[in-house]
């Protein structure tokens, strides 16, 4: 009987080069971390930014390559790490695909992330997420039932709407949801 040779899954992904340093973690104890929970082998090209990760398990490899963008898009590892758990996801939002140019972009980030960052923390507190602005995204990390409220609250004000009206419709999300919990 010859037993079937055990197949071996890969990623490829880019990363932006500021943020390889927080992959890679203090002695590179991030990235064992992650290689340890996930089963996966991680390789880094520091110059580049390029990332390949490799593992026997499809499941276990999409959840790595997962926190690995969500480290790229701005989070904190701690945060990223979320996305480990079965019930947690990731939405990633372009600005570019609401700002007509650069003074527009910097124009609708601000308004997400608001004086202070209100704004963010709102949407955050309301929706139990985290909110990333990095670059020409603006990522959601969170449970898979909060983050379609919080990726239509940010598209709301990207599109322009009043920040009173998007936080009474995540509020009125927030008590149908406790509703449904009991």
């Amino acid at each position: 009987m010859t037993s079937q040779p055990i197949e071996e899954f890969a990623y490829e992904l880019k990363i932006p080069k500021d943020r390889v340093a927080v992959l890679i973690g203090k002695k590179g104890e991030l990235k064992k971390q992650l290689e340890h929970a996930t089963k996966t082998k991680i390789k880094v090209d520091s110059d580049e930014g390029d990332v390949s990760i490799t593992g026997k398990d499809a499941l276990s490899l999409y959840s790595c390559r997962e926190v690995i963008r969500a480290i790229s898009r701005g989070f904190n590892p701690d945060i990223a790490g979320l996305l480990l758990k079965q019930d947690y996801g990731m939405e990633i939002i372009t600005l570019t695909d609401y700002a007509r140019n650069a003074k527009d972009m910097e124009r609708i980030r601000g308004r997400v992330i608001g004086e202070g960052g209100k704004s963010r923390r709102t949407i955050e507190e309301l929706t139990l997420t985290h909110i990333s602005v990095y670059g020409k995204t603006i990522a959601v990390i969170g449970p898979l039932e909060t983050i379609a409220n919080a990726r239509r609250a940010i598209e709301s004000l990207l599109g322009g709407s009043r920040h009173g009206t998007v936080y009474k419709f995540l509020e009125k999300k927030r008590k149908e949801m406790r509703t449904r919990m009991r």
